[in-house]
């Protein structure tokens, strides 16, 4: 079995589904990234996906497709992509372990890129205990 940089939860996966089957025939999934820009440095981007690019890593949950820029995964490796509905706020939040703060309105993050050698250790550990 593969590693998956990013995983999904039923909620987010749910999420992308609509907003492909609301895109029309050429959508096929999204897109996340990352970008420079807000007061904490990075934001995240979602994107709209009718033609992946080749390099880009694949997640696939429940039927939802999300696109990995390459540029992005180093910072990505282990994060949990969710979506939240409140009264005031809806959209697509993402649990990283790579982030080290974020700004006060919540709209951009600081992040480190992924420990290769503790993810691996951690892999390690996780396949003698199978």
């Amino acid at each position: 079995m593969g590693f998956a940089v990013m995983t999904m939860t039923e909620a987010a996966a749910s999420r992308v589904n609509a907003i492909v089957g609301n895109s029309g025939p050429e959508a096929q999934g999204i897109r996340v990234g990352i970008k420079k820009g807000g007061c904490a440095g990075m934001e995240y981007t979602v994107d709209l996906v009718t033609e992946p690019h080749p390099k880009d890593d694949l997640v696939e949950f429940s039927g939802a497709k999300v696109w990995i820029e390459p540029s992005a995964v180093l910072y990505l490796l282990g994060t949990q992509m969710d979506f939240e509905q409140t009264q005031m706020r809806s959209g697509f939040t993402f649990v990283n372990p790579n982030q080290t703060s974020a700004c006060g309105c919540g709209e951009s993050v600081e992040l480190k890129p992924a420990d290769l050698a503790a993810l691996a250790k951690s892999r390690e550990g996780q396949a003698s205990a199978v």
